[in-house]
């Protein structure tokens, strides 16, 4: 009974807490920038910040080599949330991604949302996806695909939850609270869940990701990375584009 109950009420809380996001994250992410602007900066940069398109490319799908992710059409507010932890220090990347705070600095709050609306903007064809067997080839190991789909689909009874009970069908996003995760670069992805569970990344709404990926073992990661970095954005026959609201 007690076991029930810490059950229902442990629910109760994450549905509160969900519910306190999405409202958040609804009024921070009102799409009030200025693409124009974002564009100006996205392809020439802004004070000591470079142009965005040098490490995440023109299109905005990322770079593989600098483990820089895809931006094009993450998500409005999850842009805006990042680039603000990167400015005010919630957020500190290593390795490549360790001059982002600085960057995000040189931008106004306005800035930000420019930038973001921008991204939001891009077209998302032709996709510019992961080279897994290339990745392979240069010696990085990778995951098994169908257990990666396996734990983005239906989770492991007892251990983790599916991605996409969070992240949508195949991790294509659930504005406005939950990023875009599907045809996310690989390199990225496996940074990403590694800093997750290391807590060297800690600016996720209530630890939710933390605590996810405390759950991941090496080769789950590597799984997980492998099948999101090329799933599919439709179900089969669907011929809709998720995430295209402006």
């Amino acid at each position: 009974m007690r076991k029930s109950f810490t059950k229902i009420t442990s629910g109760l809380a994450v549905a509160a807490a969900l519910v306190s996001m999405t409202a958040l994250a609804e009024e921070e992410g009102v799409m009030n920038g200025d693409p124009a602007n974002g564009k100006k900066i996205f392809t020439e940069g802004k004070g000591a910040a470079p142009a965005c398109m040098t490490c995440h490319g023109a299109t905005g799908w990322g770079t593989e080599a600098m483990g820089a992710p895809r931006l094009n059409n993450l998500g409005f507010p999850y842009i805006v949330k990042q680039l603000t932890d990167l400015a005010e220090g919630r957020r500190t990347p290593s390795g490549a991604g360790a001059v982002m705070p600085l960057f995000a600095q040189q931008l106004t709050p306005q800035d930000r949302r420019d930038v973001s609306a921008y991204v939001n903007s891009l077209p998302l064809d032709p996709k510019e996806l992961s080279d897994l067997q290339a990745i392979k080839d240069g010696g990085q190991p990778i995951g098994t695909r169908y257990k990666g789909e396996i734990l983005v689909k239906y989770g492991v009874s007892g251990k983790v939850s599916a991605c996409m009970s969070c992240h949508g069908y195949n991790g294509r996003g659930a504005a406005p609270v939950f990023p875009v995760i599907g045809e996310q670069k690989f390199t990225y992805l496996v940074n990403q869940l590694h800093n997750w569970r290391d807590e060297s990344r800690a600016n996720d709404p209530y630890g939710m990701m933390r605590a996810i990926a405390k759950k991941l073992s090496d080769e789950d990661i590597l799984d997980a990375a492998t099948y999101l970095a090329t799933a599919p954005r439709t179900t089969e026959g669907n011929t809709r584009v998720p995430n295209t609201t402006r």
